[in-house]
């Protein structure tokens, strides 16, 4: 299925321009006169697509626009597109995570490169994200005592420091052990102490002591 990309100007000879251009390259194209018709459309967060944004437009600006899809927790790509270079501008979209900052007059092949890195990057966070919610409901599926023995696992403590710590028997541990790697489905302590970095569980205070 075709990315759809969602082209917010005011100019309407630069929205039918625009989108000719994206269509004969092979995406499907939604164009909007205003954010406020953006905003009336929301874009579908599960979708691929990419968001083609101009900075000034009437009412609500390009910059408004962002901060209010972030605020909505929606997190399609947007690449800006301006007539008019403003650094102040570009690094303040930039920080709130926008893809790219396109300058007018832009060509088709500057326009499709920032787009598929866009599409790139947004795919591959998702992807990334994706797998810590895995791993997250990995974590919240061991029993307490469990949790106990994972923490105190990826800390570098030996079963025998376990047993001590947690009041119980080296063979106990080894069995909680066992059930940890099992349902955090990993084979080595290498792979559960990267999930514990990746999920934070390992904080400032674990590399401090180290």
């Amino acid at each position: 299925m075709p990315s759809l990309i969602h082209v917010v100007d005011d100019d309407a000879s630069f929205r039918t321009a625009i989108e000719r251009r994206l269509k004969l390259a092979g995406y499907d194209v939604a164009t909007y006169a205003s954010a406020q018709q953006l905003l009336a459309r929301l874009p579908d967060a599960g979708s691929t697509a990419c968001i083609l944004l101009d900075v000034r437009i009437p009412g609500l600006s390009g910059l408004e626009l962002q901060s209010q899809l972030i605020n909505l927790g929606l997190t399609v790509p947007i690449v800006f597109l301006t007539g008019h270079v403003d650094t102040a501008t570009t690094v303040r979209a930039i920080k709130a995570g926008a893809e790219d900052f396109l300058t007018k007059p832009v060509s088709s092949e500057q326009l499709i490169d920032a787009i598929e890195r866009a599409l790139t990057r947004h795919e591959a966070a998702r992807g990334q994200r994706g797998r810590l919610d895995s791993l997250r409901t990995l974590l919240g599926g061991l029993t307490p005592r469990e949790r106990q023995v994972f923490d105190l696992i990826v800390r570098g403590k030996i079963n025998k420091q376990i047993a001590y710590e947690l009041g119980t028997t080296e063979r106990t541990v080894k069995a909680h052990r066992h059930q940890v790697m099992e349902k955090m489905q990993v084979y080595s302590l290498a792979e559960l102490v990267s999930i514990a970095e990746r999920l934070g569980v390992l904080g400032s205070t674990d590399e401090a002591n180290a």
